[in-house]
């Protein structure tokens, strides 16, 4: 059985085993994180924000609301963006000539680069994209660097691994997760937020 990808940087890695992959294929779960340091919970932060969510990775950007700050509405486009982005380059096997980093840095790049380099090798691609429903848990505003803490529940249910020659589905494990939640960090450079870290867990949503 040829090992899928996860979705995104040190997801599939950093949880199941040291390689590369949104889509597992150990029989855990898909999924892309990367992992980035020095974001330890702490407690003179700023209380938790009010929850917003976002749908699918390729929806209309959100819309601010009485509930909601223009910077919880700009950290979880950004995060959409990044996975309409990412989902571009699964599908053509490189990140080149999409606006991924513009929405992804540190360990979120690097180990998604890593990941389609992985996959190039392996002569896989992807068709559809996984959905997703996001929640801002806090924002850290008063930082050197604003820092965000976000939850997605995230289904892969279409997209999909196949190879890039034949078109045939990669063959993936019968018991893998395809909703499952991802915990996501993300900080503000200048006046962007950029994702940098994707952390899959071991549970379904």
């Amino acid at each position: 059985m040829t090992r899928a990808p996860r979705p995104h940087g040190r997801t599939i890695l950093r949880s199941w085993k040291p390689a590369t992959t949104l889509l597992i294929a150990s029989g855990l779960m898909t999924l892309s994180a990367c992992s980035s340091d020095g974001h330890s919970d702490d407690s003179s932060a700023n209380p938790s924000a009010t929850p917003s969510a976002v749908v699918s990775s390729s929806s209309p950007s959100p819309t601010p609301s009485t509930s909601e700050s223009v910077d919880q509405v700009a950290v979880l486009e950004a995060y959409s963006r990044m996975w309409d982005e990412q989902a571009k380059a699964y599908a053509k096997g490189d990140a080149k000539g999409t606006d991924l980093s513009k929405y992804a840095a540190a360990l979120a790049l690097s180990s998604t680069e890593d990941d389609l380099r992985d996959l190039q090798s392996k002569g896989i691609v992807t068709t559809g994209a996984p959905t997703h429903k996001t929640t801002v848990d806090k924002l850290e505003m008063d930082k050197k660097v604003p820092h965000a803490k976000l939850t997605d529940c995230m289904d892969s249910t279409d997209w999909k691994f196949v190879h890039r020659t034949s078109g045939k589905p990669v063959e993936m494990p019968k018991d893998r997760l395809v909703r499952y939640v991802t915990k996501v960090e993300a900080e503000k450079w200048g006046k962007q937020w950029k994702i940098v870290d994707v952390v899959p867990q071991q549970r379904a949503c």
